[in-house]
């Protein structure tokens, strides 16, 4: 058996992207990539604090995935950014 060091997929924007409004004044931040109408994945971030990077869609086959990629409540590019205000669990 053969170890094999996997690289990124190549660089690609976003197609979609916004925030969603989650309550108590709080927007997550979306946003999708990859192949439009493909299977679907879903990727969260491991925080806290940090949030999605262009090297996160790089994880994925462009030919085979529609990712969304969320930053995490209060982090990244969601807001308030750092406000732990009725962030709870």
């Amino acid at each position: 058996m053969t170890d094999t060091l996997r690289t990124l997929y190549p660089p690609t924007e976003p197609f979609a992207h916004g925030h969603l409004d989650v309550g108590d004044g709080h927007h997550v931040y979306w946003e999708r990539a990859r192949a439009r109408g493909a299977k679907p994945a879903i990727f969260l971030h491991g925080g806290p604090g940090g949030g999605c990077s262009p090297d996160h869609r790089r994880l994925f086959d462009p030919a085979r995935y529609d990712v969304l990629l969320f930053d995490q409540r209060g982090c990244g590019r969601s807001t308030p950014h750092a406000s732990l205000d009725a962030n709870t669990t």
